[in-house]
C-alpha cells in the first residue's frame, strides 16, 4: 500500500481538514493527491483546493447505475496512483466496484463505539438510548453498513443535559485526533485482518494505537 491518499467526502470536510493538517505538521507520513466529491460547492472542496489539492466533484446523480458511479470515482482513484482511500463525511454506501478496487483499503470514520449506532444520527440514538460513554470509530470499509474490522476507537462520554449537537461536537474533537492516527496505523503495516478483527505484529511501524479511553 503506497502513501498518496485520495479522499471521498459529501460535505465541510472537518476531518478531510484534520488528514491536511496531520500531513503538513509531519504526524501523517502520506500525501493526499485527490478529494472527490459527490456534491458540488460544499465547503470541503474548498478546503482541499486552499490546500492546492485535485478536487473534484462526481455527483450520483444522472448514472445508469450506483456501480456506474462507484467505477468513475474508481477510475480517478487509479489514474493518481491511490493507494489509500478514506471516507470523511462521505453520505453514500460504497459498492463493489470500489471496493474490489481497494481490498482492506477503504477506511471510515463514525461517531459511535461501533457496533453501537450505526448509520444516521449516532449522537441522538446514543442520547436516547441512554448510554453513559459515546466515542469515535475509524474502521475498514466492507459491504455491510458501519460494520468492517475496527481500527481504532476512542472513548467520549455522555454527560448529564447533552444534547446530539453537544455530543457531537466533543466527539469531533476526537474525530480530528484518531483518523490521522488510524491512517498511520494502517500506512504502517505489519497487520492483517483475521475474522473481524484488525491485527497488528509486535513489530509493526512506530504508529501505535491510543488505548480506548474517555477524550478530554
Amino acid at each position: 500500500m503506497n502513501r498518496r491518499l485520495g479522499v471521498l467526502i459529501s460535505g465541510r470536510g472537518s476531518n478531510l481538514q484534520a488528514l491536511i493538517d496531520a500531513s503538513r505538521e509531519g504526524r501523517l507520513d502520506a500525501t493526499i493527491v485527490v478529494v472527490i466529491s459527490n456534491r458540488d460547492d460544499v465547503q470541503g472542496l474548498e478546503r482541499a483546493r486552499a490546500a492546492g489539492i485535485d478536487a473534484l466533484t462526481i455527483s450520483h446523480r444522472g448514472w445508469p447505475s450506483r456501480d456506474d458511479h462507484d467505477r468513475a470515482i474508481v477510475r480517478e482513484l487509479r489514474a493518481r496512483d491511490v493507494g489509500l482511500v478514506c471516507l470523511a463525511g462521505y453520505m453514500r454506501l460504497v459498492g463493489a466496484p470500489l471496493l474490489d478496487a481497494y481490498p482492506n483499503a477503504i477506511l471510515n470514520i463514525h461517531p459511535s463505539l461501533l457496533p453501537a449506532f450505526p448509520g444516521v444520527d449516532p449522537q441522538r440514538q446514543a442520547i436516547e438510548h441512554g448510554v453513559r460513554v459515546s466515542g469515535v470509530t475509524v474502521h475498514f470499509v466492507t459491504s455491510e453498513l458501519d460494520n468492517g474490522p475496527i481500527v481504532l476507537q476512542r472513548a467520549v462520554p455522555v454527560v448529564e443535559g447533552d444534547t446530539p449537537d453537544t455530543l457531537a461536537a466533543r466527539i469531533l474533537i476526537e474525530e480530528h485526533k484518531a483518523y490521522p492516527e488510524a491512517v498511520s496505523m494502517v500506512l504502517a503495516g505489519g497487520w492483517r485482518i483475521e475474522g473481524r478483527r484488525f491485527v497488528r505484529s509486535a513489530s509493526a511501524g512506530s504508529a501505535s494505537p491510543s488505548p480506548l479511553r474517555a477524550g478530554s
